[in-house]
């Protein structure tokens, strides 16, 4: 097994992507091999400080950076030997089998759309966002802001893909899917909630148990929450703000500390023929580890050829 790690990507690379891929191949049982993708001299300097066994690495020199800032299909093109556009060839190669960054989330989604492109029948990858609830597990809300703009038969599969995700990764039988909306009773909400309930009622792939509210996000309700990214991307950074107030306020709580994102690393855009994990701008070392454990989970269980099934069975 094979994983690329974007060693460029993120506000603290690559030195907290080093200390993530170093804690990562210390402390797994299985260790993956990874690609650290990277300038070669940064890399070996910081190596110096965070030994690595040879044999559970390999650096692979790239020039380039694509910044945060940049356009992400100018900058993919225009920067073929940049970090992201690198893993993404190691990725479409067969070379690896999944791919991590922190860097620029623009230029990972079209790298991941054009290189290894979605899995058939899906019509608009997905990324979701891991609510924290009241009973000490989580909640995968999505469209978490790649799809600000859908059409009901988006959110339907959005569901599949969520369930798929959260019964296979997180273990949970029969996951129970919500559509997030203005009121819990049927024909409520805008036209795209009012004809997406429907199609969430009449699939047999999903457990879905109609709506839910913004208030029950956060209690034990639904174990995925649908929602066009719009709102989803609001509810994200809503969240996000919630921790931040909680620390700046000196709270000490343990469910608050549970909206601190590195304890979960990244989130996987879901829908693509390869596992592609996507991580904050911000991340330090040990969301990089988790995401590392992440995509080797992902691969270990196949995830991708089961979407792959289910989207071949509708």
């Amino acid at each position: 097994m094979n994983i690329a790690l974007d060693m460029m990507g993120g506000d603290f690379a690559p030195l907290e992507a080093i200390k993530g891929a170093s804690a990562y191949l210390w402390e797994a049982p299985a260790p993956a091999h990874l690609f650290l993708i990277g300038d070669e001299i940064q890399l070996q300097a910081l190596l110096q400080q965070y030994p690595l066994k040879p044999e559970n690495f390999t650096i692979v020199h790239a020039a380039q950076i694509i910044d945060m800032h940049e356009h992400p299909t100018k900058a993919l093109k225009e920067k073929q030997q940049s970090s992201i556009a690198i893993g993404f060839h190691l990725l479409a190669s067969g070379k690896a089998d999944a791919f991590i960054s922190a860097g620029n989330t623009g230029a990972t989604l079209v790298g991941a759309l054009y290189s290894i492109k979605p899995i058939e029948g899906v019509s608009r990858p997905t990324i979701g966002a891991y609510m924290p609830r009241e009973n000490g597990s989580l909640g995968l809300l999505l469209d978490a802001g790649i799809n600000a703009d859908c059409k009901p038969e988006n959110l339907s599969q959005f569901a599949v893909l969520g369930s798929l995700f959260v019964q296979h990764v997180w273990n949970v039988e029969h996951p129970r899917v919500g559509l997030l909306n203005i009121g819990e009773e049927e024909g409520k909400g805008n036209l795209l909630a009012q004809a997406t309930y429907p199609l969430l009622k009449e699939d047999a792939l999903i457990n879905f148990i109609g709506n839910i509210e913004g208030r029950d996000v956060f209690l034990d309700k639904a174990d995925v929450i649908v929602c066009e990214g719009f709102t989803g991307n609001v509810m994200l950074k809503m969240a996000e703000s919630v921790y931040d107030i909680v620390k700046r306020r000196n709270i000490h709580d343990a469910y608050f500390d549970r909206f601190e994102f590195e304890q979960y690393g990244g989130v996987p855009v879901l829908g693509v023929n390869k596992p592609v994990i996507i991580g904050h701008g911000i991340s330090r070392g040990p969301s990089f580890k988790n995401m590392i454990l992440l995509a080797q989970k992902i691969i270990e269980i196949d995830l991708i050829e089961k979407i792959r099934k289910s989207f071949r069975s509708q």
